[in-house]
Formats: C-alpha cells, structure tokens, sequence
C-alpha cells in the first residue's frame, strides 16, 4: 500500500508519511512464523512520523514491534495497529570518546548485533554480548534482555521514550527498577500514558577492535552449536529460575522433542519451542503451558515465560 498522505486524529489533521496496511499477516513479522493478521500495520518513516501515529490514532490499542523475535500472536490475530520499528528508528552513532569510554546511541529500531559490531568498530567493549540477541534495542531495552553472562541495562546511561500521546523525552536509568528480564518505571501509575523506548545511549569502555570481534565470532560460534537456529524459534521461552536453569529442568523432566501439532520443544536447546514447518500459535501456546504444567507438577517450580503471548484465539466458525 502507498505511503498515507493525511490522517484525521483528535488534533484534527495529522500528517504521516509512512506505509499502512490493512489485515496484515503477522507470521511474516514474527520468527515463529506462526499467528494471525493485524487490522493495521504501520511502519513509519522516523520518530517523527512514529509520533504523529500514536496522535492520529488516539482510540486504537497500540502494538509496537521491532524483529518479532520474543512474541507469539494468537491465531485470531491483533485489534488495533501494530507499529513496526526495525530499520526505521535506525540511528546508530557514536557521540562522545574520552581516554576510558565511549557513549552510544542506537535507536530502537537498530538490530542488536549491529550495535554489537558497530561497538566493536569503534574500539569499545562490552556489547559483544549483544550479537547473541536476535531482536532489536527496543526489545532488548523493555526486557532487558541478556545472554552469555551480560545485560542489557548494565550499560545504559540514559534512554529516550515516547508516549501514547507522542510525545518524546529523555529518562535517566535510576528511574527504572532493573531486575532479571524485568525493566519497570519506579513510580507509574495506571492513569499514565503507556510508552515505549525510541532507544538508548550506552556507555562502554575502550577496548580493542580485533579481540571484540574475536569474542563476538566465538558468541556466535557459540550459539551456533547449542541452539536450533535452522528452525523457527523465538529464542529462550522461559526466564531461568533462580539458581537453576529452565533448560535443565525441561529435559529432566524428558520434555526434549515433545510434540503439540508443530510446535516441538527442540532436541537440541529444551529452552526453546520451535516451529517444524506447520505449527500455528495455539500449538506454540499450548506447548509453553504443558511444559509449566509438567515442570510445576515434577520440580515444584513455576516457569515464567520470556517470551510475550498476544492478540485474539481463532475464531471458530
């Protein structure tokens, strides 16, 4: 669908230069590859243009999406519209270099293994990790996603947010209680605006350009070896409890290969449920909730899922 030329919001007329489109298959955009459609998906031009969305369509629930790499959309799919950042909230750059460290923008939409290598470029250590992480800032900032030892918010300085009303401002880091796969304002109450993370300026320290993209190639090397790359997945599903490992006590309890449709907990890695080729949501969900019931009901332990589950069940005829 062409570009919109002009939407009619509370404001009255809001320009927005973007690309909308109507009844929009959601499995293309998320790495399950499994879900239904949204009733409107928007990729904006810039943060502008992101703003100016969230002001033209006041009523609308609002989905923000970056790689679609830690969410499942159910079979009957989203109401509402569903913003899609990857590659669009794309800025990446470096704004200070003293004699220890360096300050780095990315915007919410940059994938997180470029920040990994752009970081590396620039003789800065400390993001290798984030090659590992197959989604976008935005994600990695809204849950503080890790891997390999490190996390997100470990180098954040400070990040920049925009509302439901568009508008768009700095918070600094000591406004958010960090914890494991967990970032919350310190103060919020219901009656505030949802917002979303436009992106982040991480503070890193000087290093070396060879021995980062040496770690960053044994990461992935690393992550080659010991997760189902060559199938459809959504990365680790549960968050590790404390002191134990979610893997560990999935294939304890035999649930390796264990079969719902064509959703399959992977031989290879028990943290993550792939897709072996026909699986549809419900089968993804339905998998994630017996492997908590027959963990809960072996080990005593509740599994938390990492992965965020939206939208509406099929509709049944």
């Amino acid at each position: 669908m062409a570009p919109m030329d002009r939407m009619t919001g509370e404001a009255g007329a809001v320009q927005l230069r973007g690309e909308m489109r109507l009844n929009e298959p959601m499995r293309d955009h998320v790495t399950w590859r499994a879900g239904g459609v949204a009733d409107q998906y928007y990729i904006p031009a810039d943060l502008d243009d992101f703003s100016n969305a969230l002001r033209a369509f006041p009523y609308h629930a609002v989905y923000v999406i970056g790689l679609g790499s830690n969410l499942l959309i159910r079979d009957g799919g989203l109401r509402g519209i569903v913003i899609a950042l990857h590659a669009r909230l794309n800025d990446l750059q470096l704004i200070e270099r003293n004699e220890s460290s360096g300050l780095v923008y990315a915007g919410a939409g940059v994938a997180c293994a470029k920040v990994a290598r752009f970081a590396a470029k620039h003789d800065l250590t400390g993001a290798e990790f984030l090659a590992g992480i197959p989604g976008t800032i935005g994600g990695a900032l809204a849950m503080n996603a890790g891997c390999y030892g490190s996390e997100t918010w470990e180098f954040v300085e400070r990040v920049k947010v925009i509302n439901r009303s568009g508008e768009i401002f700095a918070r600094q880091t000591a406004e958010y209680a960090i914890g494991y796969r967990s970032v919350k304002l310190q103060q919020q109450s219901a009656k505030d605006p949802a917002e979303w993370f436009a992106g982040g300026f991480f503070r890193l320290t000087l290093g070396n350009q060879e021995e980062s993209r040496q770690k960053i190639k044994r990461l992935l090397s690393q992550r080659v070896v010991s997760q189902p790359l060559n199938q459809p997945n959504a990365g680790s599903v549960f968050r590790n409890p404390p002191g134990d490992f979610a893997a560990r006590l999935i294939e304890a309890c035999g649930l390796k290969g264990c079969h719902l449709g064509g959703a399959m907990v992977s031989p290879k890695h028990a943290n993550f449920i792939v897709n072996t080729g026909n699986a549809n949501a419900a089968d993804i969900e339905a998998l994630i909730m017996m492997v908590q019931r027959r963990v809960k009901k072996a080990m005593a332990i509740d599994l938390i899922p990492e992965v965020r589950i939206v939208g509406e069940p099929r509709r049944l005829a």
